[in-house]
Order: structure tokens, then sequence, then C-alpha cells
């Protein structure tokens, strides 16, 4: 499947910025199951200085500077990339749980496997007690942890509810824990909070959903989002990916842009600003299956 995605930022000012300061991180990975065909950026207004640079997790960062005063700032990413089928895993004959803490544990300076890191606390995702407590009722004695771990999947799901005015981008794990509800990135971090504090690996993978409209009706522009799971280490498959806020396994509706311990390592635009005021944060993303959208006449 081949996918053409836009990915459009636009900060509209209240008063000129004199200076603007961005990191963007909007190019799709390279994976096993995915490859990045094409990517361009579009600025508005040109950046004085454009540059790219891979960051600590492999991901792609272009670091832009814009000068001279602007009421408005449009970041515009295109990519098109192909995406493979992954594979379906027998989900109860993994190694138990534990012995998957403890191996994690064992390795955490073996450079081959590089998961241990992600076993330890990061700037939105901290290990406590209440998460192990409610990890624990999927992570039973001796469970196959990938089948822990879509028990797991599941109950998150059932039990918190998708509300996109509860929380914030900085609303901790442990609120969500209570509030039992929030949207995709803190399903994402609670679920990683629980992993780890466990003692599992577990990372924030950033990307995107491909969004099908009712049955009869036409796909609306804008109407995808970016969209947030995790993956958990799992020996000799590597990392495995879920997506709590729809109790799936990802596959080839899923895009992979980038992944950290947490979203503070993968936010798609984030900046300083030299200037005052307000500003307004514009995003619209679009996802098409390049075949379908051939056959439809539109590309």
């Amino acid at each position: 499947m081949r996918y053409l995605v836009s990915h459009r930022t636009t900060y509209t000012y209240d008063h000129e910025i004199a200076v603007a300061l961005h990191v963007a991180r909007l190019r799709p990975r390279e994976t096993e199951y995915q490859r990045c065909v094409s990517h361009q950026l579009q600025i508005e207004p040109q950046p004085a200085a454009l540059r790219e640079r891979i960051d600590y997790f492999g991901n792609t960062a272009h670091f832009l500077t814009v000068e001279g005063g602007h009421r408005s700032l449009s970041i515009l990413a295109t990519s098109e990339v192909e995406i493979l089928p992954r594979p379906v895993f027998n989900l109860s004959i993994t190694l138990p749980w534990e012995q998957v803490r403890d191996r994690c544990a064992g390795d955490l300076y073996n450079h081959d496997t590089a998961a241990a890191e992600y076993a330890f606390d990061s700037q939105h995702v901290r290990r406590r007690p209440e998460f192990a407590d409610y990890a624990s009722l999927s992570f039973t004695p001796g469970r196959p942890v990938l089948e822990a771990m879509a028990d797991l999947n599941r109950r998150i799901y059932q039990e918190f509810i998708f509300d996109s005015r509860a929380t914030t981008v900085t609303t901790p794990a442990e609120e969500v824990l209570v509030q039992r509800r929030g949207v995709c990135q803190d399903f994402a971090h609670l679920a990683i909070a629980c992993l780890r504090s466990l003692g599992l690996p577990a990372r924030y993978v950033s990307g995107y959903l491909e969004t099908l409209p009712p049955p009869g009706q036409a796909k609306l522009a804008g109407a995808d989002a970016s969209h947030a799971w995790i993956s958990i280490w799992c020996p000799d498959l590597g990392w495995v990916d879920f997506d709590p806020t729809n109790n799936l396994m990802p596959v080839q509706q899923y895009l992979v842009v980038g992944w950290g311990l947490d979203f503070a390592d993968v936010s798609p635009v984030r900046g300083i600003l030299i200037g005052t005021g307000t500003h307004q944060l514009d995003v619209a993303v679009d996802m098409f299956p390049l075949e379908r959208d051939k056959k439809a006449g539109i590309i």
C-alpha cells in the first residue's frame, strides 16, 4: 500500500513575531515495514536557515529559523510512503513477561538490543506503584508477554473514555489514570507507564492513522490527524506495536513518523518565538491511499 500524506501546521500571531526558531519531525521513518519514497517541506515565510539532522532515536529533525517581522508561519510536509504488511504473531507463545524484564535488565549495556533504556523514567512518564498495580491485572505470573500486553491494550480501550477536552499536552499519566479519560497521547503514556513500572521497556510511537468515513460518505479534507501508540520489546521478535486508543495491533493503515521515550521526543513541530502576544495553532492532516485515489480519478 502506498499513501500520500500532507501535514500542514499553521501559526497565526496576534502581534508581529521578530524571530521564530522551530524543530519539525515530520519525515516518515525508514523501517522494516515502511519506506519513505519522497518527502518535501514547504515553509512560508521562507526560512533564513534550514538544516536537517538525525536525532538520538534515529528520527529526522529539521531545524528552521524564520527572521524578520511576520504574522503567520505555515509548514507543509508532503510525503509518499510505501507500507508493507506486518507479520501476525502468536501472542500466547512469547516468553513469560518476567523473563523479558530480567533479560532486558541484564542487557542494559548490550548495544545489540538497546531496549533497556526504554524502561526508565522520562519527561512525561514516571514509574509509579499505582501503574504497576493497574498493569498487574493483565501481567499475571508467568503470562506470555505479548498476551499480557494485548490484555492491557484491551482494558485501556474499554475502561478509558476518549475525550479531547479532558487533557492537555502536559497532563501527567497519573491524572489520566485517575480521570479515566484522555486522547491517544495520554493512553500511550499510560500504557508506557504501566509497562515501565513493571520493568519492561516500552517506547512512544508517533505517526498517522488513516481514518475512513461512514459508508456512503465522502472523505473530508483534513479529517485525518497525528496519532500515537506504543511499542513493547519482545526478545527474538524485536519491537511490537500496540494501539491502546483503538485496541489494535497496527497494520497497513498506520504510518510511523518517529519514536522516542515519550511525546517530548517526537512532537511534530515545536519551537521558540521572539515577540509578544499569543498565537493560534491549526493543524490539518490528509492521508490518502494512492491506489484508491487513482481509481477515483483524484490523483
